[in-house]
């Protein structure tokens, strides 16, 4: 009863902050970040193994429905121009980290450099309307790609760390994950070729949502599993269950059925959960140097996003940089993996930390000057 009063707490106080930041023209996800910031000053004494799992379960529920939000082919389609993006992306920060980590190219360089690389899926989610054209998709699947390589780096350098100077180990577990996403994404071809319909007709034959979502959920924690176990975080194997569970695989009323249930527990209990739980566990220095790595790090990055990805006007091109500079929450996650197993400094977690809030702050308010910019020159906002 101790643990379910906390998280009865702490999920109604973070929906409430949430519900106030969206009225504000923010993402509902900082006012959860926020309020797990004020709650770390006032539940002391939460039990905070167990809501370590929660938050983990929150995580899992994130990367299903970022992955049911994009299909393979979308993927594809944006990974090719978004993949060449990112490397671009991670080379400069790399160089724009190295300055604030003593010209070292160590694990704090290249965790940092991959942490303040990603994209913030709801930012880019709320900045959709400026984008134009069919740039979401790109933007996804930069937010994805970025995410999933964040994690990637800092599970490779947690192993070398583990047995330094033992590349083998490293290899072998780069090949498995290879390995491991190629055979599912080729699963997914092929079962969507030739028995496509025979799985939309078996989900039909259900006769409750529940049976849907649970027939999913055996699946995708079965792909986490086997994600955790061969060296992936498990929230990818998440993820590559929520894109391969397409409405083009299972039909659209089954896809329907399934993406409501899921947004209904990940948006309702998990989410503020993880989210909070990022807030409680927030830690960063106030000092001149930290400001100053986050003021560098941003102004060139969004320079460096909005002329890749520049089209049509000014106010657009800035609107396509600040959601590919949206930075992201997945980074406290990546930062928080990194310092706990010794590969990231408690300086470089600091500059992580909050260059990872602050972006996402930062490109919701472009967003909000621009929608405000082109509401007074008389512009559609769709």
């Amino acid at each position: 009863m101790e643990i379910i009063g906390y998280i009865f707490v702490i999920i109604a106080f973070a929906r409430l902050l949430a519900e106030v930041f969206e009225r504000v023209g923010y993402p509902g996800f900082l006012g959860e970040i926020t309020a797990g910031m004020i709650l770390s000053a006032l539940l002391v004494e939460m039990p905070r193994e167990q809501t370590s799992l929660l938050a983990e379960l929150g995580l899992f529920f994130l990367m299903i429905s970022a992955g049911l939000e994009v299909t393979p082919e979308e993927l594809h389609y944006g990974g090719k121009k978004t993949l060449p993006l990112y490397v671009v992306t991670y080379l400069v920060m790399l160089l724009v980290t190295l300055p604030f980590t003593g010209w070292r190219l160590n694990s704090d360089a290249l965790i940092v450099a991959s942490i303040i690389s990603t994209a913030s899926a709801p930012v880019v989610l709320r900045l959709r309307r400026f984008f134009g054209g069919d740039f979401l998709h790109v933007a996804l699947s930069y937010a994805v790609i970025s995410e999933i390589m964040s994690l990637f780096i800092v599970y490779v350098m947690v192993r070398l760390h583990e047995k330094p100077g033992s590349y083998l180990p490293v290899f072998e577990t780069v090949l498995k994950d290879a390995i491991f996403i190629g055979i599912l994404l080729y699963l997914n071809y092929v079962i969507g070729i030739r028995h496509k319909v025979m799985i939309i007709r078996f989900l039909r034959r259900l006769k409750s949502d529940e049976a849907v979502f649970g027939l999913f959920m055996v699946f995708s924690t079965s792909l986490a599993f086997i994600s955790e176990e061969i060296g992936l975080h498990f929230s990818i194997g998440g993820f590559m269950a929520g894109l391969m569970m397409h409405s083009d695989m299972v039909g659209t009323k089954q896809y329907d059925r399934l993406t409501t249930i899921v947004s209904g527990v990940t948006y309702g209990i998990f989410a503020p959960i993880f989210f909070a739980w990022r807030g409680l566990n927030f830690e960063t220095e106030l000092s001149f140097v930290v400001v100053e790595f986050f003021v560098v790090v941003y102004s060139v990055r969004l320079l460096l996003s909005s002329v890749m990805v520049r089209h049509g006007s000014v106010p657009t091109s800035l609107a396509r940089g600040a959601g590919i500079a949206s930075f992201g929450v997945l980074g406290l996650l990546v930062g928080e993996i990194g310092f706990v197993s010794g590969v990231l400094s408690q300086h470089a977690y600091a500059i992580a930390s909050l260059a990872s809030v602050l972006g996402v702050f930062t490109s919701a308010t472009l967003g909000r000057v621009i929608n405000h910019y082109r509401y007074r020159a008389g512009e559609p906002l769709d």
